[in-house]
Formats: structure tokens, C-alpha cells, sequence
């Protein structure tokens, strides 16, 4: 049976109110062979209180300042001991118990898994699925038109996986990804809902700059003239949605 060790690494500063949820779906899984890495970023809300109460079942904890997310992501990718990497921040969830058992048991030996992600809100109430749907089958490529696969519902074999490029302080994962994804030879879609992601974070209260670091990544892939293109595929198809998902509402 393929069982590889599963590193998932949770980074969390201050957010009390939803570090638990993130603890609990990752220390439930029925998959065995996890090794849990939390790094805090010197936390003085009570987030510490929280994962004391789980602190047997984290095997690597590290709470310090950082210089920023990504900074705080790399700490844990250097600790990081699995074959295979998961970042499932602090709001975000794995989708269900038997989730990463399900994932290992889709196909052996896959360079990269990926599924479909669910949006939940601040009460952890189901939004329904990312706008961006998860592509049938995922190469590089895939990322011209948006990030199609959500960070928190991409696993990638830690071999093929870099520290985060510190350039970036919002949009990083993108880059991440897409470095993994080309060297990939095998990369499996599990069809299914893997990941809760909590709608919101710093990206969207940043979105400016956020546009111009994912502008900014594209064009390092895919040249900018293309980029130019799908950014206009990209505003075309946005509008689009909530042209569409407004009528229903109406």
C-alpha cells in the first residue's frame, strides 16, 4: 500500500478564533503517516492557549516573530520532514477526516495531487465552490487565467518544492506552485473536494498589490504579451460571474 509521510504545516498569528478549527481537521484525519508542523508568529491572543491544548499531537512547533507569511512558511518548509508538503493555515480546513487517506489512495507515487475547494466564511458556513475551478487535468500552464487550484488543496512532493521567493509578500504561493508544477511529471486530480478555504486574508485586503505581484509573477511565465491577453480573459470572465451569479440572486 502507498502511505508516504505527509508533512502539513500551519502558520498562524493572532486569529484565536479560528486556529482550532485548522488543528482539529488536521489532527483528526484517519491518515497515519502525518507529521504536523506549527509555526506561530509570537501569538499574544490566546491562539498560544489553543495550541497548548493540542500540543502533543503537533510534532514540531515553533512560536517567534517573523518577517511575514512567507518568511513564516518557509520556517516550516525547512522543518518539514515528509515525502509529500501541505500548507493549511490558520482559517482553512482540510475538507473531511478521511480526506488524505483518500488522496494517497487515489494513485501511487503522483509528483502532485490536487482536488476541488470548498469557501466557507468567518462562522465556517459553506459558501459553495471557488470560482476558479480546479482544471480536470493541472499542468503550469493552467495558472494564465487565474490560480486555478487553491494552495490549501495542492499536494506536492517535497523534493520537487523550493523556499518561498520573499520577493512577493502577498501572492508567493503562485510562484511556488508553478515552479513544482514544471518540473512535475505526474500530476493527479483526485475529484473531489479536499480543502475549506476561508474566504477573505491578506491578498483580498491588499488587492492592488496583490494584482501587480500576480501581473508581475505571469509575465515571468508565460511573456508579457500573453499575459496582457489573459489578464483581459481574466476581467472578461470575472465580470462576467458576477454579471451572472447577481441575476441569480436577484
Amino acid at each position: 500500500m502507498f502511505k508516504p509521510k505527509l508533512s502539513i504545516i500551519t502558520i498562524v498569528y493572532n486569529n484565536v478564533r479560528d486556529i482550532e478549527r485548522t488543528v482539529k481537521s488536521i489532527i483528526g484525519q484517519t491518515y497515519n503517516n502525518i507529521e504536523y508542523v506549527v509555526i506561530d508568529g509570537a501569538s499574544n491572543d490566546g491562539t498560544l492557549d489553543i495550541l497548548n491544548k493540542y500540543r502533543q499531537s503537533i510534532n514540531v512547533f515553533v512560536s517567534e516573530p517573523d518577517k511575514g507569511i512567507y518568511d513564516a512558511m518557509n520556517k516550516g518548509l525547512a522543518l518539514a520532514t515528509g515525502d509529500y508538503v501541505l500548507f493549511m493555515n490558520s482559517g482553512d480546513e482540510i475538507y473531511a477526516l478521511n480526506t488524505v487517506a483518500n488522496i494517497f489512495a487515489s494513485s501511487p507515487d503522483a509528483d502532485i495531487y490536487y482536488g476541488e475547494t470548498e469557501m466557507i466564511n468567518d462562522a465556517g458556513e459553506s459558501l459553495g465552490q471557488r470560482r476558479h475551478q480546479a482544471p480536470k487535468n493541472f499542468t503550469w500552464r493552467d495558472f494564465k487565467y487565474g490560480m486555478s487550484v487553491s494552495h490549501q488543496a495542492i499536494y506536492i512532493k517535497r523534493s520537487l518544492t523550493e523556499p518561498y521567493d520573499k520577493r512577493y509578500s502577498l501572492s508567493a504561493d503562485i510562484d511556488w506552485i508553478l515552479k513544482a508544477a514544471k518540473k512535475a511529471k505526474k500530476i493527479v486530480n483526485v475529484n473531489h473536494y479536499v480543502a475549506k478555504y476561508l474566504v477573505g486574508g491578506m491578498s483580498k485586503k491588499k488587492h492592488r498589490q496583490s494584482l501587480k505581484e500576480r501581473f508581475r509573477i505571469m509575465r515571468e511565465y508565460y511573456g508579457l504579451i500573453p499575459t496582457i491577453f489573459n489578464h483581459g480573459i481574466i476581467a472578461f470572465n470575472l465580470g462576467w460571474y458576477w454579471l451572472k451569479n447577481r441575476r441569480t440572486n436577484d
